[in-house]
């Protein structure tokens, strides 16, 4: 019975075996699957992957920065001309703190304050003091500036803290005697200098033991450096490093970024297995491509003058600011441009105002006023509407269809209407009737063709980026209304930037055509090869023989009219100015205006044409008794400077 038991049970006990083996077999048979399926992924399908991440074992890769380009200003000495460098690269050190080496924290604290912060507390008390300022200026106190250092220096075991200063090589070595220096072991800055990049003595032969400053440390790094501070900062721009590897803002720095900054250059060699030695042989090496330099159009010198002239007279006219243009008629050349108030490029950090970055030249729009009136009267003399001695009858004042109040000469209240009077008076005593009759002969629609010829309402293309269009979108509709056309004849309801403003009276200089304005004369790439800037015609706009009249009359402007403080003895000059209000919600600004000349020296072969601009003088009215005194002090420069014959007695 049991036997037959036992065999009964055989055949279920060797099912249940095969059914064991059979798993077995299975798992082992996925486990080699997945396996092969490992094996091709790695090898075949992650090949590459694989393959970089061996590379990055055995391999060493470096990013090669090119070195920036730079950006001169040149002078023509003897007839060679001579360059300057208005943005270059420098040295500069990034200086920090070994914590764990200090051993006096509470002294180098003291030390640091002394020497980056007391002077501009001293500094800023004093003009606080200067100007009578009632109001507190909230700054960091002495102790709690000590304590930000100390937050730093008193860390046991900190290997680095960043002290945030970037300092030149001059300024480096004025540090560490500061802080080397005691009152029995006193350290000089003229005898330390830079060798392997680690502050040494000067003296190789010295028997004084080596320079040591333990706790404070530097990285050298090239940085963007301008010489020359302020001057031309709103052509420039300047680089900023916040993205680690530098990039220009604003001015030529950001519109030449990719041309100045180069080509990334690299490095890929291999190291060996078990150490950080690198193997030389086999090495990849792709040289980077330094930046392209750029040389301007602009003189150094009449830079310089220009600049200063423009400093003393909005300081002298406590103005909120002003520009200045010079520009070649013939070729549409900036020959200098600069408006303040400014910046430096090497602290822009510093600015509080980041408006003040934006070129005013380019950027900022105004209502031009009266200057506006030399392009209206070019207008009606090139349509042959009018001529210098085309009459009218002046009352002062005239009413504008739709308009509900007479508009009125500026000098209605002294003096009234002008009786009969012709083109050369409307522009000698800046008459508002007058522009508006020179307006009418023309017509709305056409007088708004002729803007638009002029480049009004349109962006002119310099290389400064950052230009603003202006706003001539009142002449623009397609049928124009009276008002419009009649503000916009003397210069109000349509706004210019002083470039564009400029224009017109390049054309006039340079017999009717309209040059492309440029500040970039040469680009001189890496390689050595250069392209040269050809000026540009833009356009026609008059014709030569209304530029010639145009000329006259505006010579007659400044012999008889408001510029008469534009003379210089043994020159016939031509320009004229305007004295614009400021528009403001519901109308204008009161007792404040913009004063604008725009002047063309000598007027028979002009050597250049130049606007002065200022914002809101206090202490005059009028633009003849603030601009133009400005413009004729440099004009005086530039005329002896280019040695202009005299071509009258």
């Amino acid at each position: 019975m049991w036997r037959e038991n036992k065999n009964k049970s055989r055949p279920e006990v060797n099912k249940t075996s095969i059914n064991r083996l059979r798993l077995v077999v299975a798992i082992i048979f996925l486990l080699i699957g997945s396996l092969i399926y490992k094996l091709f992924s790695v090898q075949i399908g992650q090949f590459d992957l694989y393959t970089a991440l061996a590379s990055s074992q055995h391999q060493v890769n470096s990013q090669l920065q090119p070195e920036r380009g730079k950006i001169y200003l040149s002078e023509s000495v003897n007839g060679q001309e001579k360059l300057y460098p208005l943005a270059t690269n420098k040295d500069f050190a990034s200086v920090y703190v070994v914590p764990k080496d200090i051993t006096d924290p509470r002294g180098d604290a003291e030390k640091l304050y002394q020497y980056f912060d007391e002077p501009a507390l001293m500094k800023a008390g004093t003009e606080k003091l200067a100007t009578g300022t009632v109001f507190i200026i909230a700054t960091s106190t002495k102790e709690e500036i000590i304590n930000n250092y100390l937050k730093k220096l008193d860390k046991p075991g900190d290997p680095y803290e960043s002290l945030d200063k970037k300092l030149g090589t001059e300024d480096l070595f004025k540090l560490y005697a500061y802080l080397a220096s005691s009152s029995t072991a006193p350290v000089s800055a003229e005898n330390l200098e830079l060798r392997n990049d680690q502050v040494v003595f000067r003296d190789k032969a010295s028997t004084t033991p080596k320079f040591s400053l333990p706790g404070f440390g530097f990285d050298l790094e090239k940085y963007r450096y301008y010489p020359e501070k302020e001057i031309a900062s709103h052509v420039l721009g300047f680089v900023s490093y916040v993205d680690g590897e530098g990039k220009g803002r604003y001015g030529l720095e950001e519109f030449f970024n990719d041309e100045l900054f180069g080509k990334y250059g690299s490095l890929k060699s291999e190291k060996a297995g078990q150490s950080n030695t690198v193997i030389v042989n086999d090495r990849e090496y792709v040289k980077p491509e330094n930046g392209s330099d750029l040389i301007l159009t602009i003189d150094r010198n009449i830079e310089f003058v220009a600049c200063e002239k423009l400093k003393e007279a909005v300081k002298a006219h406590g103005a909120d600011g002003g520009s200045v243009i010079v520009m070649n008629p013939k070729t549409g050349a900036i020959i200098a441009m600069c408006s303040v108030p400014d910046f430096d490029p090497n602290n822009y950090g510093e600015v509080k105002d980041m408006a003040v970055f934006n070129n005013p030249v380019t950027f900022d729009q105004y209502e031009p006023g009266s200057v506006f009136k030399t392009v209206t009267m070019a207008i009606a003399v090139d349509q042959n509407k009018v001529t210098p001695n085309t009459t009218y009858k002046d009352e002062g004042e005239i009413m504008i269809n739709g308009w509900p109040k007479p508009i009125r000469n500026s000098d209605f209240d002294t003096k009234g209407g002008h009786g009969i009077v012709d083109m050369n008076t409307v522009l000698e005593n800046s008459l508002n009737t007058g522009a508006i009759f020179a307006m009418r002969q023309v017509g709305p629609n056409t007088f708004a063709d002729y803007l638009k010829s002029f480049g009004f309402g349109e962006r002119t293309g310099i290389e400064l980026g950052s230009e603003s269009p202006g706003n001539i979108d009142n002449l623009l509709k397609p049928k124009v209304r009276e008002i419009d056309a009649a503000t916009a004849a003397f210069g109000q309801g349509l706004a210019v930037t002083s470039l564009q403003m400029i224009l017109p009276y390049q054309a006039i200089a340079n017999k009717g055509v309209m040059m492309k304005p440029y500040v970039v004369k040469t680009i001189v790439h890496g390689d050595g090869t250069k392209d040269e800037t050809q000026p540009q015609i833009m356009k026609r706009v008059i014709s030569p023989q209304t530029a010639d009249t145009m000329s006259a009359m505006l010579v007659n402007v400044v012999e008889k009219g408001h510029s008469s403080k534009a003379y210089i003895a043994g020159y016939y000059i031509g320009g004229k100015t305007g004295t614009a209000q400021i528009p403001t919600a519901g109308g204008y600004l009161k007792n404040q205006y913009i004063h604008t000349f725009v002047g063309i020296a000598p007027i028979e072969n002009p050597s250049f044409v130049m606007l002065t601009k200022m914002d809101s003088p206090k202490d005059v009215t009028y633009a003849e008794g603030s601009v133009v005194p400005l413009w004729k002090d440099i004009a005086d420069f530039i005329l002896k400077y280019y040695q202009v014959p005299q071509t009258r007695k």
